[in-house]
């Protein structure tokens, strides 16, 4: 595992030695166990993602260490998610989610508008162009975004850091949100134990979803960690060979990968060196979640769902985390999965071409100014 780079400009920092950066990380790691339990105990929301991210955001910012939380740890989190969602895809399931076709593709629409709206607010407010901003605001993963605003010739750290933010808005706020106004559980939850259950029946689950992650990634399907094992173990459920879920404790770790990977990425140096971009990722971020719940509320009014499950499916969360915070707060999990899948096949294959056509309006714009 290889040190963070030194920020430009800076001096690079003396060579950490791999041991050393493993022991580090592991460290962090078990510090990110431990606020998850003691989140848990308090009985706050999603406490096992929760926890890790604001401990590992604060460690990060507040001393800056020379480690990093690997890229490729971030798929054990969301196929063991994955995975567990599509054991939920029932014949039922399938049945409502066609009756509610229409809600769940206007949906999509709809916060696809409140996206670029934020975009163009964005752009205003940090001087990045409308194709940065989008970029930044768009329905996709930060890593997926950082690698299209490279193809496009955009600085990816600014991306990286306002993808963060909105997806850790949503994680931060909309449980607590919810908790707020339909009152804090007066019975907690069952905790987290070390019962393991039937062993080869993990094996078998987590083998299904790296496979078909590694299938989904072959033939580029968006978002593959997520979409390969979630489709192949809804397959399965819903033909009646579905396997036995994951015992609490492997969902627990990964909501814990998920929170310290999410955590580790605001950085100090990002954070210090662009203060005005900082401030206008979390104003739009929080814009956007308003903008999103609104809407959410208003297409509740209109078709007569609930209206949780309207702010959930139109929340601007990644399909991973929305799929972990429905399952927490005891929202139709499978529902609100499907809102979140329709907007990213909606939007996913979208996202390149949108932004080489925003960039060719702006050449052409800057070319029209100078000549006048």
């Amino acid at each position: 595992m290889n040190p963070k780079p030194p920020a430009p400009g800076a001096s690079a920092p003396p060579p950490i030695r791999p041991a050393l950066a493993w022991v580090g990380l592991a460290a962090l790691f078990l510090s990110c166990i431990g606020a998850g339990w003691l989140f848990e105990r308090i009985g706050a929301p999603l406490p096992w993602m929760i926890g890790p991210l604001l401990l590992t955001a604060a460690i990060f910012i507040g001393f800056d260490p020379p480690i990093v939380v690997p890229n490729r740890l971030r798929p054990f989190g969301q196929i063991v998610v994955a995975t567990q969602v599509g054991l939920a895809f029932s014949p039922a399931a399938f049945g409502l989610i066609a009756e509610l076709a229409p809600v769940l593709v206007g949906t999509a629409l709809v916060t696809g508008a409140c996206i670029f709206l934020v975009a163009v607010v964005s752009a205003r407010l940090t001087g990045q162009s409308l194709a940065q901003a989008f970029l930044s605001a768009a329905p996709t993963s930060p890593v997926e975004a950082a690698t299209m605003a490279m193809e496009a010739g955009f600085n990816p750290m600014p991306v990286i850091f306002s993808q963060t933010v909105r997806l850790s808005a949503v994680v931060l706020l909309l449980p607590a949100a919810l908790y707020a106004i339909d009152g804090w559980p007066k019975t907690g939850r069952p905790p987290v134990t070390l019962e393991i259950g039937d062993p080869v029946s993990i094996v078998a689950l987590a083998a299904v979803g790296i496979a078909f992650a590694r299938l989904f990634r072959v033939l580029r399907v968006p978002n593959p960690n997520f979409l390969g094992p979630m489709s192949m173990a809804a397959a399965l459920s819903a033909s009646g060979f579905g396997l036995a879920p994951y015992p609490s404790v492997v969902m627990a770790l990964a909501q814990v990968v998920l929170g310290a990977w999410l955590g580790s990425t605001f950085r100090r140096e990002v954070m210090s060196s662009a203060l005005r971009l900082s401030l206008a990722s979390v104003a739009t971020a929080l814009l956007l979640l308003l903008l999103c719940s609104l809407s959410g509320v208003g297409i509740a009014l209109l078709t007569g769902v609930d209206w949780r499950t309207l702010v959930l499916g139109a929340a601007p969360g990644g399909a991973v985390e929305m799929a972990l915070t429905a399952k927490f707060l005891e929202q139709n999990v499978v529902l609100i999965t499907t809102f979140h899948l329709i907007r990213i096949f909606i939007f996913m294959p979208n996202i390149p071409w949108i932004v080489r056509l925003i960039v060719r309006r702006e050449r052409r714009n800057k070319k029209g100014a100078s000549a006048s």
